[in-house]
């Protein structure tokens, strides 16, 4: 009898030894691994976004690998079969070319790989976290509208930064345009070009002033632009009281530059700074990496920032 109680003894610790590393590989094989891919980390947004994103995975033991593509969708798509291939839980994208991809995560969700899109609405995606394009370029062109009217007699000479290589950046230039014609009929638009890194705006800045030296108001589709349109100014001596740069992103030099009456007189907050982007993003990629029901499509939060409202948001 006593060695049946034994035998049983041990039986019941070899169970409960199984049964812990059993648990404990669940555990690990649960915790959240994230492959991003986006389109250039030159943006101040993008790389603050992914950092900050990467610091809150890893500290609940999760991992996380974010890559810059350098805008070339051949190079993303290689990317993101190498996350496939590493079988990482979620992959988070900005694609550069949203048709070029659809196959890919394809395979990705095939395999049981959740797929958030950040600004393109997808096909094979389980959430695209979008923003009207269109309407917020028309926010930085009415804003620029009204500084015309108010500070240029609403008849300024303008220069417009885009990227149309990107579709949803196409559609926000649009957006631009559009709003300055309707709301200052009377400004003129001298130069278009395009620009999406501070290295770009700085470059296409000087190469605009030179040719174009009466330009009162710059319009740009993102913060990297406006941040070197900005150091284009400075370095001219532009930067008037009638002088303004209108853009989207609100980066931390954007706001800064507000704070030091510079170039930059108001840009478009995009649901909060990177630290906000990233708590917002894992927000989500919790609930899909746990399986619940989510919304295909989410619309994200827009905020004009101006010298006026500066101190909510710059601290």
């Amino acid at each position: 009898m006593k060695k049946i109680v034994t035998l049983l003894l041990i039986g019941l610790t070899m169970f409960g030894t199984a049964f812990a590393k059993s648990r404990k590989n669940t555990e690990k094989d649960n915790r959240i691994s994230i492959g991003m891919t986006v389109q250039d980390l030159s943006n101040q947004i993008w790389s603050g976004s992914c950092e900050s994103l990467k610091k809150m995975v890893t500290a609940d033991g999760g991992k996380m690998v974010y890559l810059d593509c350098a805008n070339n969708s051949a190079k993303q798509i290689q990317q993101l079969e190498n996350f496939i291939s590493a079988r990482v839980t979620i992959i988070i994208l900005q694609p550069v070319d949203k048709n070029a991809v659809e196959t890919t995560l394809a395979k990705a969700r095939s395999r049981g790989i959740k797929v958030y899109c950040w600004d393109e609405d997808i096909q094979n995606a389980d959430i695209c976290w979008l923003i009207d394009n269109y309407a917020l370029g028309k926010i930085i062109g009415e804003q620029a509208a009204a500084w015309i009217n108010t500070k240029d007699n609403g008849t300024a000479e303008v220069a417009v930064l885009d990227y149309p290589q990107i579709p949803i950046l196409l559609e926000r230039g649009n957006g631009i345009v559009d709003a300055l014609k309707e709301k200052a009929p009377h400004a003129k638009i001298v130069a278009q070009s395009s620009a999406i890194n501070p290295t770009e705006g700085m470059a296409k800045m000087e190469t605009i002033f030179q040719k174009n030296p009466n330009v009162k108001v710059v319009c740009c589709i993102g913060g990297g632009g406006a941040v070197g349109a900005n150091e284009a100014a400075k370095a001219a001596g532009k930067v008037t009281p009638d002088f303004g740069i209108f853009a989207a992103d609100c980066t931390a030099q954007e706001m800064a530059a507000m704070k030091n009456n510079e170039g930059n007189r108001m840009s478009v907050l995009i649901t909060g700074g990177p630290d906000e982007i990233a708590k917002t993003i894992y927000g989500w990629v919790k609930k899909l990496a746990a399986g619940e029901s989510v919304e295909k499509k989410v619309y994200r939060v827009t905020i004009p920032v101006t010298a006026a409202n500066l101190g909510q948001y710059y601290k």
